[in-house]
């Protein structure tokens, strides 16, 4: 997956001002290529869940809609697990046509981001391409 830098570390910056709850957010765009940003709320405010708020969820799939945009991808972090998907995060996975980017701030230092495919519960890491 092709992913600008300034996204990446968009997600990143959100992850760990978020701290010490999991951060979330959108990515928009056409053929799988992200354009735009939405960063979330996390209605949770967990440290280890996230569900993003349902009204601002479904203002910005409008929004998205009138853009002529598609979801490219659902990200969120792990404040002290691997950037690998849960149990939970499998489980919740309704979108097969998005990836899935998880950055894991366990170590503080060196936060990753990687990405995935979740589809019929099945998991496949997705390599991110830097632009």
């Amino acid at each position: 997956m092709k992913l600008e830098r300034r996204f990446a570390d968009a997600i990143i910056e959100q992850a760990l001002a978020e701290q010490p709850n999991e951060a979330c957010g959108l990515l928009a765009g056409n053929d799988g290529i992200a354009t735009r940003i939405f960063k979330m709320t996390n209605a949770e405010r967990s440290p280890v869940l996230y569900r993003m708020e349902p009204a601002e969820q479904l203002r910005v799939f409008n929004e998205m809609d009138e853009a002529g945009l598609e979801l490219v991808a659902i990200y969120h972090s792990h404040t002290r697990s691997p950037a690998y998907p849960s149990s939970t995060d499998v489980q919740l996975a309704y979108y097969p046509e998005a990836a899935y980017l998880i950055v894991s701030l366990r170590d503080i230092e060196q936060p990753e981001l990687r990405g995935f495919r979740i589809v019929d519960g099945k998991v496949e890491e997705v390599e991110l391409e830097y632009e």
